[in-house]
């Protein structure tokens, strides 16, 4: 179990490396062609960045984007 804590936790860590950094936003789209992570990771990913109150999440239509605090 502890193998996946770290997974997900790295994972955070690219996701914040390709939005680029706090203020700036990327679309999950966008993200994911950045680091290649795959969907499930890269959702876990984005809930962690949340749940530590990080990231603010927009959904516009089917489009959701990550922007970093």
């Amino acid at each position: 179990m502890a193998e996946i804590w770290g997974e997900i936790g790295g994972a955070a860590g690219k996701v914040w490396a390709a939005v680029g950094g706090p203020g700036k936003s990327a679309t999950l789209a966008e993200i994911k062609k950045k680091t290649a992570l795959d969907d499930t990771v890269l959702a876990m990913a984005v809930g962690w960045l949340a749940r530590e109150n990080k990231v603010v999440i927009d959904k516009k239509g089917v489009v959701i984007s990550i922007k970093l605090k």
